[in-house]
């Protein structure tokens, strides 16, 4: 079984940086995508940035040249690196991951992270 641990949230002022880690474990054979998601309260969740299994990222508009997304694939971990934080961006941040593993090699499965909960306020 395959898990992801996030961790690096927390309290931050306005105008400053955190940066959140998520690790996969597991019987893991590799990892295509990987992403991170937030879902603010009441609303719905949204895809924040993605990246390719080669690094290629992407992400929405409102955090560009914020945020910077990055993985090694070494440590089959995920990095979302966030400056110039707005109150807008709190949120519960969530990981997820399309890995196969040794059982079936070339058949992706999706697997969630708990959440880890970033608040941006004075």
């Amino acid at each position: 079984q395959v898990q992801l641990v996030e961790s690096g949230g927390g309290l931050v002022q306005p105008g400053g940086s955190l940066r959140l880690s998520c690790a996969a474990s597991g019987s893991i054979f590799s990892i295509n995508a990987m992403g991170w998601y937030r879902q603010a309260p009441g609303k719905q969740r949204e895809l924040v940035a993605h990246i390719t299994s080669g690094g290629s990222p992407n992400y929405i508009d409102s955090v560009k040249g914020r945020f910077t997304i990055s993985r090694d694939n070494a440590k089959n971990t995920v990095y979302l690196q966030m400056n110039s934080l707005k109150p807008e961006d709190t949120a519960v941040y969530y990981c997820n991951a399309r890995y196969s593993d040794y059982v079936s090699r070339y058949k992706y499965h999706g697997v969630w992270g708990q959440g880890t909960l970033v608040t941006v306020s004075s």
